[in-house]
């Protein structure tokens, strides 16, 4: 103990000793008067609000990312950029709106991704481990789901004739996607191999038959989950040598099998490789599904770069693919593996799946435009994850990839963090996500930008053309170009 303390220690003092505390410009009161003044000139433009109709609406959803995941995240930015990271932006913290989420669930005080996914898709609230059901159904309870299902966001959008999309971490069938499309009181039935018999006899469905048949041209689906889609036993496609990844169906349907053959004169394509996602022309696709793993995808910092598709990848194919559609698009991407990495209490894995995330935002903003795209980027749920203790600046928090954080009282995993969340938003009517609101307003919102779901009274005049807030295309060339610099 005393020799790793040393070494610990002398660690300390050498990166102590290596570089400045902080850069030698942060001495003049100058740097940091003029660097306000910069933010308040760039303040004083959103007094003119963008009221335009939302062409696209996307949301990125960090699954667990509360704000100190978000302020830890922004540090781990800079510093792998070279910098002390305190003072980084993150592209989220670019957003000119941002607002606190309450994320209870209907019973319970600290929620889960289930019934917060309901809240913020479906727009009500809900049980803990429930999707897209209102707070009348009974978790794991299947005679409680019939009537009591909710519609979402993303089934607004593609009633209104525009493309939609889902790009996770996760499998597609865990909790935060499937809310957009399922109607279940439990979340872990993934497939009918993790239903009990009485639901199956009571007709209730897995989720991952939902997500093919309640919305049957969802757009593009990427993610993890092929095991769900495969007959029990079915030797999966990338792992054929391990039985945990076979297939685990009991109704020897193969889910992925019956979607080929559904869109193929329909310009649709499966993949499940990086290399064949990248060998498609999004111009050519139409129809996309993405299976990269048969459960969750690799964390960023184990993913093979050669096999499996980043988070950001993922985006840019799926944007490309959905911007097509002249009334465009709703796009719903999750960074799910945040949530994953503090439940293992490894803030390293966790940390560096929202580096990831920011990035694909990033990403997603060089694709779009405020003139016309409404993006949201929120959390569904906090982590008890924080740090502190009067560190330095430029303080890295780090050690092994895989350091698992100590435990004041050891449980199977971490828990939760009951603590409101921050909502980033940009584009059309953004500034309707303010100040403090119940989780369930987010799509209300979303979905009023958009002219879509039941929120469709302001669009028009009297003369029944679409009402829009114009702005000069010049002045929009200038926002965008505004976006891209700073």
């Amino acid at each position: 103990m005393k020799v790793a303390a040393l070494v610990i220690l002398s660690c300390l003092v050498w990166e102590g000793m290596a570089k400045p505390e902080f850069p030698e410009q942060e001495k003049d009161p100058g740097f940091w008067k003029e660097w306000a003044q910069r933010t308040l000139k760039n303040a004083l433009t959103l007094q003119d609000l963008n009221k335009n109709v939302a062409k696209n609406i996307i949301l990125f959803l960090g699954d667990g990312m509360g704000v100190p995941t978000v302020t830890a995240a922004r540090i781990l930015k800079g510093q792998l950029n070279g910098q002390n990271g305190e003072e980084t932006q993150l592209e989220m913290d670019k957003f000119p709106y941002v607002a606190l989420s309450k994320t209870y669930n209907t019973n319970a005080q600290v929620p889960d991704s289930a019934g917060t996914a309901t809240a913020y898709l479906c727009g009500v609230k809900a049980n803990e481990g429930t999707v897209g059901v209102s707070a009348a159904a009974v978790k794991s309870q299947c005679n409680t789901t019939r009537g009591n299902e909710v519609t979402s966001i993303l089934k607004w959008a593609k009633d209104a004739g525009k493309s939609v999309g889902i790009v996770t971490t996760t499998r597609v069938n865990h909790a935060t996607p499937s809310a957009a499309y399922a109607h279940c009181v439990d979340r872990d039935w993934y497939s009918d191999g993790e239903m009990p018999d009485e639901a199956l006899q009571n007709g209730c469905k897995d989720i991952a038959r939902q997500l093919f048949e309640n919305i049957p041209d969802i757009d593009v689906i990427m993610g993890g989950g092929r095991r769900s889609m495969y007959p029990r036993n079915t030797p999966d496609v990338e792992y054929p040598g391990e039985k945990k990844h076979n297939g685990t169906r009991k109704d020897g349907r193969n889910l992925v099998g019956e979607w080929t053959d559904r869109m193929k004169d329909k310009r649709g394509y499966y993949v499940w490789n990086k290399k064949d996602l990248f060998s498609l022309n999004p111009n050519n696709v139409d129809y996309l599904l993405g299976l990269f793993e048969p459960a969750d995808l690799p964390y960023e910092l184990e993913r093979n770069k050669e096999t499996d598709p980043s988070l950001t990848e993922m985006v840019d194919v799926a944007i490309k693919i959905l911007q097509k559609n002249e009334r465009g698009f709703y796009l719903l991407v999750e960074g799910g593996r945040i949530d994953h990495g503090h439940h293992d209490g490894k803030a390293k894995q966790a940390l560096h799946e929202a580096v990831e995330m920011d990035r694909a935002i990033t990403r997603a903003g060089l694709l779009t435009s405020i003139y016309d795209t409404l993006t949201v980027v929120t959390a569904d749920h906090s982590h008890v994850f924080s740090f502190g203790g009067y560190t330095h600046r430029g303080n890295s928090i780090f050690e092994q990839n895989n350091y698992q954080a100590q435990a004041a009282v050891p449980l199977s995993m971490e828990t939760h963090g009951g603590e409101d969340v921050a909502i980033f938003s940009k584009g059309p009517m953004a500034h309707l996500l303010h100040g403090v609101q119940e989780q369930h307003y987010i799509p209300h919102v979303m979905a009023y930008a958009a002219c879509i779901g039941q929120n469709k009274d302001h669009c028009r005049t009297n003369s029944g053309s679409p009402f829009l807030s114009h702005i000069s295309p010049t002045l929009a060339l200038l926002l965008s170009v505004k976006w891209l610099l700073c």
